[in-house]
Order: C-alpha cells, then structure tokens, then sequence
C-alpha cells in the first residue's frame, strides 16, 4: 500500500491506501467507529468496523480524540454522499499523537475566542474552505495575466512616498530617514510599464486607516497591473475580463468549498459580460433615488421577520432544554450561540439602516461614497458594476482628468454584486508633465520624492492605465463571508497583532 493524500482518493476507488492526518470528529456506533479526518488536501469519512481490524487498532481509534495525528489504512469505496465522493473502509488504525484538550471543540465560539486562537481554527473545515478558496484565486491572477502576455514585476515594500494619501502611512526610520509601508505599488508599475509595456506586481500592501469595518484590515495582499498605451475603456474592459475569469476559475474548481460555505454559486455563476457601467453622477442619481430607499424598506422587512423567526427558534429550544438528551442539549448550545450571534448582527443592522437611508438621501455630488452607499448602489444588480468618471477632488493626483469635463477623474472602480462593495480601483494615469508637477504641488507633496515619478513624464511618456484588485476582499466576495477577516490566514486589523 502507498501512501496517498485525501485529495487524490477519488482517483484511487478500489485501491488499498495509507492515510495520514488530523481527527476532526468522530462517531461511536455499536461495533463502529467514524473518524472524520483531515490532511489539508481534504476531509475523508474513515469506517472502523471492530471485527475488521486488530485490537491494537480498535483501541487507538477510540481512543483518538479531536485534532490526534492518526495513520489509517484501508480501502477506497465510493459513495457520493460523502464529501469527495469516497470513504474508507479502515483495516489498520495507529495513533502518531494523541492530543488532549483542544480548545476549539465542534460547538459553536465567539469570534474573538476564535481569533485569539487563528493558530488553530485555521484547522476547521470552514477555514480549510476559504484557504482553498484563496489559493485557487492566487492562481487563477496568475494565469490570467501570464496568459496575456503580462510580466510579473516586484515593486519595494519600503517606499519614501505615498501612493493614496498621506494620513493613512505607517511611517519607520530607515537608517536616519524617513520612509513609509507601501500603500501600493502602483507608482512603481507605471515605471516598469514604461519598461516593459504590461507588466503586474503582487505583494503586500498596508493602510495605516483606524478602521473597524467588516471591508477592512491593516495589511493586505493587492494584484496591479499596469499597462502603457490603454485608456481607461480598455482598462475597464481588462477589469472586467479579470473578474469574470477569477469567479468561472473558482466555480469550476472549489464547488465543493463553496458548497461547504454555503455560498449562493448562482451568484457567482452571474458573473458576466457586460458588466453594468455607470457614471459617477448616474450613481448619486440611483443612490438618492426612490428605488433605494423601497430596497431599504424590503430589507427592513427581512431583518425582522428573520428575528422573529430566530426568537421562537431560541424560545422553543429553551422550553425542550430540560426533557432532551444530552446529545440534543449539545446541538441546541451550539444553536444557541449561532441563534445569539445572527441576533447581534441583525441588530446592528437594523441600527445602521436609518443611518444608511439618511446618508443616501443627503449625499451631495463631489463626496466619495462610503461602504454604505457602495453596498446600496450593488443592491440594484445582479453581478458586478463598474462606476467610472469621479469627481477629481475624491481621487489621487496623478489621475487624468476627463476631455470633455475637467471636474471629473478619468478613474473607475468595481463594486461587487450581493453588497459587497469595491474590490478594484484604477483608472487612467496623466501623461502630462506640467498637470502632475501643478499636482503634485496643489496636494502639498514633497517634489524631491517625487523627481523619478516625474521623469516617466519626461521621456518617452505615453496614455497608460492600471488597477488594483485586493486579494482578501475579493476571497471575501467570492466565499460569501460575513467578514474579511477569514481570508487572510493571519489577519492584521486596528487592535489586532497576535497570532
């Protein structure tokens, strides 16, 4: 017998395999055992059947507790209604490790407890889900570009400018001098385009914001590409084809994962051309319209009707606590805490519905849209939306200002169906020198660091355009979680630096 991963045992029904892993749950029947085990690659049912195996086997499988280390032997069987489509049927059983007291037990736990212990939820299935998730997005950015002739380029981490702004830099001595966590790479794309024509660059990104919203953390993986001689229709245009691949790459290859999660893979299965394009004054037309408020007022009725709903859950299982069996008390505790958490999210979202109702109405053109507005705008589609032509005062400095309006940006960014807001920005960069020195000096920015972004004006500068897309807030798109924080293996966030 070789030994396999739980990945590849579809491709080996019939065979007899070594297994290697973790316990993640077990089941007692009489004469039974049901080991559930896990080995990164997947989740496998393991069958124990006492009068197949030897005693030292039949011991160390009941002995085995949550997250041991176990090597199981045995035969593939299909069964399509376990996960994978495969069980094993075990005919030798060994403990490697025997854990004791894991922390994480299958009952439900707060979300700081959780994250106090990211060392180890990591192990759960829903993270197993999302990790898997991340990985094939990582890889489909990579075809994607590779694919178009893009070149990979790595743009420094320590920088001595700011990219989007000054008030949200982590600032470091850098062996006397001042200099900044990278906000982005972008200034060093347009340079390497300038050199290379496309060229992408993906690394990690840092915003220094005191933020505490479920869109945002300190420390962050960004993918940008960069690209001479595209105006911003073509960049839209390359954001488009982007998106529709990353989701079509995910549903093809995790449906498993996403089925685990929960996740709506009609949702994303909409994904696709054309994506609604709409100017910046269209959208604070929709945003102060009628229609947005009937949606609030839908969603309104929802939220309560979905607590009522959960109330009587709670009241019912609290009246049938005392007669039921133990096994049953563990899945109503479980259920309440799940029951108490929804509550507490409903709640603060029927608290932030007046607040959302009120920023709509009153939204003034020429303000930036917060992540309410961009959840309300996406709540009238059904897949992404790409709203473009900003007003200039709400983008960066180096923007090209449209022709035929100099108030406005020639920039775009892509909001998200479902709610879930922006998760590309970009736009058309000025190729103009005297515009972005008069930029440059309006925005107060110190012109000495900014002498070789300028030189990509002084010679050989042509129309180029570019983007960012965030890898965890699109992971958190995609999975359908209720907060970014689960896809990112070790989350950096405002009050939060451990594990």
């Amino acid at each position: 017998m070789e030994i396999t991963s739980i990945g590849a045992l579809a491709d080996n029904a019939g065979s007899a395999v070594i297994l290697k892993g973790w316990l993640t749950n077990k089941r007692v029947s009489k004469g039974l055992l049901f080991l559930v085990l896990r080995d990164g690659s997947g989740i496998v049912q393991c069958i124990v059947n006492q009068r197949d195996v030897s005693s030292d086997s039949w011991q160390a499988a009941s002995q085995a507790t949550q997250e041991s280390a176990l090597e199981v032997a045995g035969t593939v069987v299909v069964d399509a209604r376990q996960t994978g489509g495969v069980e094993l049927q075990a005919i030798h059983v060994s403990l490697i490790h025997l854990t004791r007291y894991y922390p994480i037990t299958p009952k439900a736990h707060g979300i700081e407890f959780l994250m106090d212990r990211r060392h180890l939820w990591l192990r759960s299935r829903r993270q197993w889900a999302v990790m898997r998730v991340r990985n094939r997005v990582i890889m489909s950015i990579h075809e994607f570009f590779q694919e178009r002739g893009f070149l990979q380029m790595d743009a420094p981490i320590l920088t001595g400018n700011a990219v989007e702004g000054t008030s949200t830099l982590f600032e470091i001595d850098y062996f006397g001098q001042t200099a900044y966590l990278t906000q982005s790479g972008q200034l060093h794309g347009e340079a390497m385009a300038m050199a290379f024509g496309k060229i992408y660059t993906f690394g990690p990104t840092f915003r220094a914001e005191k933020s505490k919203t479920r869109r945002h953390l300190t420390e962050f993986w960004m993918v940008e590409p960069e690209m001479a001689f595209y105006d911003l229709d073509m960049n839209m245009e390359l954001a488009e084809d982007f998106l529709i691949r990353l989701a079509a790459d995910v549903v093809r290859d995790c449906r498993n994962e996403l089925e685990l999660l929960g996740r709506d893979i009609a949702a994303l299965e909409r994904v696709q051309k054309p994506f609604p394009r709409i100017t910046y004054t269209e959208a604070v037309e929709l945003l102060k319209s009628d229609r947005t408020m009937a949606l609030l007022d839908a969603r309104l009725k929802i939220l309560l009707g979905e607590r009522l709903s959960l109330e009587r859950e709670r009241a019912d299982n609290k009246a049938a606590y005392g007669q039921a069996k133990e096994w049953k008390r563990r899945r109503m505790d479980a259920r309440d805490i799940e029951i108490n958490t929804r509550l507490d999210e409903i709640a603060e979202e029927l608290r932030n519905i007046p607040a959302w109702r009120k920023s709509a109405r009153e939204f003034e053109w020429g303000s930036d849209f917060g992540g309410s507005d961009e959840t309300l705008l996406t709540w009238h589609f059904e897949c992404p939306i790409i709203v473009h032509r900003y007003p200039a005062a709400v983008k960066a400095f180096y923007m090209e200002r449209d022709p035929e309006d100099e108030r406005l940006a020639l920039g775009m960014d892509v909001l998200a169906h479902e709610g879930f807001g922006e998760i590309i920005g970009g736009g058309q960069r000025t190729d103009n020198l005297e515009f972005l020195e008069k930029q440059i000096a309006v925005h107060n920015l110190p012109r000495e660091a900014f002498e070789w972004y300028l030189d990509l004006r002084r010679y050989g500068s042509v129309p180029h355009s570019g983007f960012g897309l965030g890898l965890e807030r699109t992971v958190f798109w995609i999975c359908g979680l209720d907060h970014v924080r689960e896809s990112i293996p070790f989350p950096r966030m405002l009050g939060r630096i451990a594990p």
